[in-house]
């Protein structure tokens, strides 16, 4: 691995020193993939533009930080600028490096939009936008190439595998009664935490003579709580919805008027939660902060997918549909 590292430090090298007028084109774009761009873009589809679109995205989203959180603890792979501090212009990431989750996520998030649309101008944008967010990883030395590559085609399979399970599956899960579709909702989150354990416990202890062994004991911690995030997350927001279509059935058409405070209402108490409950609960002992940092992420998400929703409705801020009739015949 040593040369596949040493010519992907290389290549950064090389388009650090032959393009530094890009640093702050590639610093945009990054930034682009953090989780404060999320936190706005996710609701403003699932609240605003499109519901079914939103609903779907989000589960898959958060799935696929959780997957790529258990990998990067899987491989435990350095970052460029753990290596070689020259390179680093972004350094301000402590988890491991491969893959990388920004390319995971804007895979994700661009070429699902793009596959839903369905129009050729929107794959181009998915696609360039999916290249550039790579690019900038590496161009700003928080990945190598190949932490990229494997994002990326990580990401591919995650969109493959609900590909095949909303052709095939779908129609049959949204069929199942209410306390089916939360089992399964609660089994997802729970299944990939307990792989995440069992792959902590089979790789054992990390390796502490290497010559990154500084940066291991942070991104062992950022693994964690990472972990605990993407847990929080996915749980929150796959009960939410579930609750939401059974129990709320909010529409997302309207004025333009009512679509923008609606999402200005939603905004705030979601950033307040998030930001709030980040400054209230505290980041040690870790066997506090891990518990906490599951419940702040939870009650993000559940906010989001159900109980704004809810107060958008009571609010006359959105419509909602009516409650589905069911026809008993004893014929």
């Amino acid at each position: 691995m040593e040369a596949v590292w040493q010519s992907g430090l290389d290549f950064i090298t090389w388009l650090q020193t032959t393009y530094p007028q890009l640093a702050g084109f590639f610093f945009f774009i990054t930034d682009l993939g953090r989780e404060e761009f999320y936190l706005a873009v996710l609701p403003l589809i699932y609240w605003v533009i499109n519901k079914r679109l939103g609903k779907y995205l989000g589960a898959v989203f958060f799935f696929t930080v959780m997957v790529n959180g258990i990998f990067k603890q899987a491989f435990r792979g350095p970052r460029p600028f753990w290596i070689d501090p020259e390179v680093g212009l972004d350094s301000r990431e402590t988890s491991y490096g491969i893959p990388s989750g920004h390319t995971m996520n804007a895979t994700i998030v661009y070429l699902f939009i793009a596959a839903w649309i369905g129009k050729r101008w929107v794959w181009a944008v998915a696609v360039i936008m999916v290249f550039l967010m790579g690019l900038s990883r590496v161009y700003l030395g928080a990945h190598f190439p190949t932490d990229v590559i494997a994002g990326f085609l990580l990401s591919l399979l995650i969109l493959g595998g609900y590909a095949f399970w909303a052709r095939r599956y779908r129609i049959r899960f949204e069929k199942r009664i209410l306390g089916q579709r939360l089992m399964i909702a609660i089994l997802v989150p729970v299944i990939l935490g307990l792989i995440f354990i069992a792959v902590r416990f089979l790789i054992g202890s990390p390796d502490m003579a290497v010559v990154w062994a500084s940066f291991i004991p942070a991104a062992e911690v950022s693994s964690i709580l990472s972990i605990a995030q993407a847990f929080g997350l996915l749980l929150g927001f796959s009960i939410g919805v579930i609750l939401e279509g059974s129990k709320v059935r909010f529409r997302v058409d309207g004025p333009i008027w009512q679509r923008t405070i609606r999402y200005i209402v939603g905004l705030v108490v979601l950033v307040g939660l998030w930001f709030g409950l980040g400054q209230l609960f505290p980041r040690d002992p870790l066997t506090v902060a891990i518990p906490l940092r599951i419940l702040r992420y939870f009650i993000v998400a559940l906010w989001a997918a159900y109980y704004a929703p809810w107060v958008f409705v009571k609010l006359r801020l959105a419509s909602a549909d009516p409650e589905p009739e069911i026809d008993i015949s004893l014929r």
